[in-house]
Parts: structure tokens; sequence; C-alpha cells
């Protein structure tokens, strides 16, 4: 048995292009979500139970930043551009990869859902960027 070790440092999180490979939250800093299941049951009045797939492949990214990261200009530019212009702008792709396994998240669009909340304290505080995926391809795999 050999020992394993995950280092935060080697997610690599792209969005549109922009690479976000630091200033992140302390603690979490990424959370992605499937919207629904993939398969539904139903069981008819006689006991038989029929299984339908679902392909809804819609998931939710949060990024979680601190206010000070300079991945929150590069999303707030995506963010602006994409309520400024017209047929989609905004919509790009996105892929979260753990460069010490064999974990990937991609989705071909995805787009910034609103712009974080904001608060203001004695330290810094996080922001949280929801960040929409059309077509979610995941492969969860350890390090």
């Amino acid at each position: 048995m050999s020992m394993k070790v995950y280092d935060a440092d080697q997610v690599s999180i792209i969005v549109g292009g922009i690479l976000i490979d630091s200033g992140f939250a302390d603690g979490e800093f990424l959370r992605i979500e499937q919207e629904g299941d993939d398969f539904t049951d139903l069981v008819g009045t006689d006991g038989q139970v029929v299984r339908s797939k679902s392909n809804d492949r819609r998931a939710t990214a949060t990024v979680l930043l601190s206010q000070t990261s300079e991945g929150n200009q590069a999303l707030s530019a995506l963010s602006n551009l994409d309520r400024s212009t017209p047929n989609g702008a905004g919509i790009v792709p996105f892929l979260v990869r753990d460069r010490q396994g064999a974990s990937i998240y991609t989705s071909e669009e995805c787009w910034i859902m609103k712009p974080p909340d904001v608060s203001f304290d004695r330290e810094a505080t996080a922001r949280e960027w929801t960040i929409r995926l059309a077509n979610l391809v995941r492969n969860d795999a350890g390090t």
C-alpha cells in the first residue's frame, strides 16, 4: 500500500481560458454540484420497477476566492461581457483538473450566473462565484 498525498495547489480551474490558480479562500475553494440524478425510477401497481435515464447533465460550480484575488477581476470582466454583449459572449468552456490524479470536470458551455455577494469586514472575506455548467462531463478519481 502506498501513501497518497493531496495538494490543493495542484487543482487547476480554467473558465473561458482564464486560469485561476491562486487567491483561493481559506478552506473549501471549489464545489461542483450536479443538478439532478443520473436515473429516476417508478414503481407500478404490480411492483414492477422501471428505471429512466436522465439526460440532464447541468451542474453548478462554486469558486470561492479571497476578496484580494486577481481571479475576481477576471471573472468580473467575463460576467460584465456576458451581460453587455448579445448572443452569449460570456458562454465559455470550463475545466477543473487535479493534476496529481485523474479527476477532471469539464463542460463545453458555462456562464457566470451572477456576481458574488459582497461583504467587507475587519479581515478579508471570500467571494463566491456561481458558475452554471450546461453539460458536465466528469471523472471522479483519486490521486
